[in-house]
This record gives C-alpha cells, structure tokens and sequence, in this order.
C-alpha cells in the first residue's frame, strides 16, 4: 500500500510564518525531505521518531541532485509512509514542486499542495515595501534571478521585463545583480527607478538596501544570499514604512539563561522586539516525588515560584482541595501560574523576592504556614514566619539541575549583547558552565536575589529590573538598550 506525500511550503525563514496547515501534516511525518532554507525550528514540529533527511540546495555549495529527491520521495511513499517534503517559501514558486509533483503523479502516489509565503512577497512587506500600491504599482512579476545554467539561452524577456507596468520581484539574482539592472536598463528600464534588496528577509540578520536600478550592485556590493530584489517605484516607500528592521532590540543579540521548559515565552517576546536569541539555558527543573499535606490543616499556604505553582497544580490536581488556607504568591507570575489552573492568589506582593512576601503577610494572621518551594532554596519567608510563632511546614516539589549550554550556544552566548538571568540557580550554573567569567555581554537581573547571586560571583549586573517578572525584566532592558 502507498502512502502519501505532502508538498510543504515552509515559508522565508520566521517559524511565525508556518501555516497551521503545515504544522499539521509535520505532526504526523513518518519521513521528513527538508531544504536547508527552511525555518531553524520547523522540524521541531515533526514527531520524535520522524526520519528527517537533508535534501537542500546551496547556491555554489553542495547539491543533492533533483532526482535523488524524487527518487526518496517515491521510495519512501511506496513504502507506505507518510512524507512531508518541506520546502522554503512555497513549493510551486520556483521552488520544483511541480516537478516532484508530476513524478507522483506518474508513479500513482497521491499528494497535497501546502501552500507557504513565498519570499518574493515576505520579504519586501518585511523591509517595508508593498509590492502594489495604488497610483504607483498595480501589478506584479516574480523573475528567477538564476536560470538553469543548462539552458542554451535565456528564457527572460528583458525588453517585456522592462515595459512591464508594475514592479519587478527577483529571487535568487545575487551574483546576477548587476546583469540584471544592466539588461533592464538597456532594455528601457529607467536607471534612476527606485529599487532594493533583502537579504535574510524575516530574520533577525534581515539587511536591506535601498537606491537606483544602476546603482543597487555597487550599493549591495556587501549582501549575501538568500536575498531578493525589488525594482520599482513602490521600493522607494521604504523609508516610510520600514518596520521589521527598527524595532527596539534590532541588531541585538540576547541570551536566555531560564530552563528551557520556561523560556520560550521569554524567547519569543525578545524576538518579537527584534533581538537574535540565543537560547543557553543552564539549568532544567526536575520534579521531586513528595507527599503534600492536606491543605485544609493550614491557614496559610505560601507558593514561592511559577515552578512550584505548576508542581502544586500537579500534586492536588483538583483546585478545590486548596479552599481552605490564605494563599499567597511570591509575585504576578507565580500568581499567574496559580490562575491558570483556577486558584486566584489573596496575597501579590509588588516585589518578587521573599522579602517583599515577608511584608506583604505582615499583618495577615497565620498559625500553621505550608511553603511549597524548590528543593535549594532561601530559608528568609520560613524564618520570618517562626520569628511570628508560626508553625511552618516546607515540602519541596522540585529542584533544579545543571544542564549546560552546547558548546555553540556557549561561544554565541559569551559573544551576544546581553545575558539575562531570572534566578540564582541559572546565574550559578551558567557561569559554572562558561568558566566563571562573563566579560561580553551586558548582565540583565530579574531581581535582588539573582543580583546578590551574581555579585556573589564577581559580576556586577548592569540592569535589575523594577518589576521582578519576566516582563519587567524585558522593560529594563529596553530601557538600557535605548538609552
């Protein structure tokens, strides 16, 4: 029995740009066939136990022959598997889908189309050039810039291309650039005609060049591919709409020290902000069995952190088990932590330290306190507590453990702009992990504690956020960035 093979359009480079259709049928690939110019986490979404198999193509570099292509995508369908053959872009927008879907045809293997965003137009709305405007371009040609070197002559009719009343999107035209706006120009094309290129278009590397058909090579002399050209009036609306290259935290590289299980929103909302992240994490949280006392013997329970929050959803799986005791968060995240599985905290201190929780409990009365908590961790709440008479009870959910960066993530991270820590334990392991030193990037703390850690290691932190959270954090290093 065959299987079946979808042609995937993975889009220009941002993993945002997946369509949901695409992270579906990656979902259940037996087998993936992925090009080299497809997001850096696409194949993320692939199961575990998936074949993944690099079948892409460098513009100078190695090449792994169409056919070779076709023949796995046959071999492994007729094996009755489901394959996802991901490309760059979109599969039909020279991108030899409707080739390898014509050899399914023949061999009677059925097939899906998945559309992707193609670049010719992702990267000029990310450079901020709209390829039709109204007034200035009502229509537009997507032109390969790199034609089958086999061909005995070219198939582009420059004299059509330069009448064309519209603009003009080429891919893959780097090391063609200046054949290109010499055969337009000398075909009628007007050589003061805005035009631009985009290279790495939707990444944090994007560049892009804006001038004149003539002058763009000399101008792009430094670009690099994968780039695409825009030739027409509409490429001189750059300036105004720019976008995607002056957000706040552009050309800037940031690590992420936070375990991994918690940094992705971190991650995605420092990119969003337009930095390079690096992801480093140096410790991983690991659950600890314990036996949670019933809550209802409490009249106050204390949750010290959005890891212990999870854990403690985890242990009383049923939040009306906790409707007895006063319960407070150390802060807004751990208190959002606690409201995601329907326990709404009486007790927010404004500062996320143990400090600030000892305050905010001042006048709340307590007799017999629960803290649940991390394996390692500061004993300030619990003594405070019995300084007031309280009888207090601490069952630790989880601990954290070293899990040192990858040598690359380690030689990007000691290189980036700044570093950012949420908690001790990741100042400790992370700097336990790089050798102790830290001398490049700029140090961004979450708070007092994690300040105190790194200070207890010879590094003065440069920023410390206000608000003790992950987005108060992202606010001080934006603050520090503009200014």
């Amino acid at each position: 029995m065959s299987g079946f093979v979808y042609l995937v359009g993975a889009g220009p480079g941002d993993p945002g740009l997946l369509t949901a259709r695409a992270l579906e049928v990656l979902g259940r690939a037996d087998v993936v066939l992925h090009d080299k110019l497809i997001p850096r986490d696409a194949l993320d979404a692939a199961p575990a136990a998936a074949e993944l198999i690099d079948v892409g193509k460098i513009g100078g570099g190695p090449q792994v022959p169409q056919a070779e292509t076709e023949r796995l995508l046959l071999e492994h369908a007729r094996a009755g598997r489901t394959v996802v053959r991901l490309k760059g872009g979109d599969p039909f927008v020279f991108g030899r889908g409707g080739e390898e879907a014509q050899a399914l045809r023949a061999a009677g293997i059925g097939f899906e189309v998945v559309p992707g965003v193609t670049a010719g137009i992702a990267a000029p709305a990310y450079a901020g050039i709209p390829v039709t405007f109204r007034g200035a371009a009502s229509a537009v040609a997507f032109v390969t810039g790199h034609e089958d070197p086999a061909k005995p002559e070219t198939a582009i009719d420059w004299e059509a291309l330069a009448r064309f009343p519209g603009t003009l999107v080429f891919y893959m035209g780097v090391r063609q650039l200046a054949r290109i706006a010499e055969q337009l120009v000398a075909a009628g094309r007007p050589a003061d005609e805005p035009a631009a290129i985009v290279q790495e278009a939707t990444l944090p590397g994007q560049r892009s060049v804006v001038s004149t058909l003539e002058r763009l090579p000399e101008d792009a002399a430094g670009i690099r591919a994968p780039a695409v050209t825009v030739v027409g009036p509409v490429a001189a609306l750059r300036d105004e709409l720019a976008w995607f290259e002056r957000r706040p935290l552009s050309g800037r590289s940031v690590v992420v020290t936070r375990a991994r299980a918690q940094a992705s929103a971190l991650a995605a909302r420092l990119r969003e902000l337009g930095a390079t992240v690096v992801e480093a994490p140096a410790i991983r949280i690991e659950p600890l069995p314990a036996t949670l006392p019933d809550p209802t013997g409490f009249d106050l329970l204390c949750v010290t952190s959005p890891n212990g929050a999870e854990r403690l959803l985890e242990e009383v799986r049923d939040a009306r088990a906790l409707a007895g005791p006063t319960i407070a968060a150390i802060g807004p995240g751990t208190a959002r932590a606690l409201r995601a599985g329907g326990i709404e905290a009486d007790v927010v201190p404004e500062r996320a330290v143990a400090e600030g929780l000892v305050e905010a409990l001042r006048d709340v009365p307590v007799s017999h306190a629960l803290v649940v908590r991390a394996e390692e961790a500061r004993d300030v709440l619990e003594s405070a507590l019995r300084e007031r008479g309280a009888e207090v009870e601490i069952v630790a959910l989880y601990r954290t453990v070293a899990e040192p960066p990858a040598d690359d993530a380690r030689a990007a991270a000691l290189a980036a702009d700044y570093a950012t820590f949420t908690s001790a334990s990741s100042v400790r392991h992370f700097l336990a992990a790089v050798g102790g030193r830290l001398d490049g990037p700029r140090t961004v703390s979450i708070g007092p504690a994690t300040s105190a850690e790194l200070r207890a290691h010879g590094v003065e932190p440069d920023v410390e956020a206000e608000q003790h959270t992950p987005d108060g954090l992202v606010d001080a290093l934006l603050a520090d960035a503009a200014g």
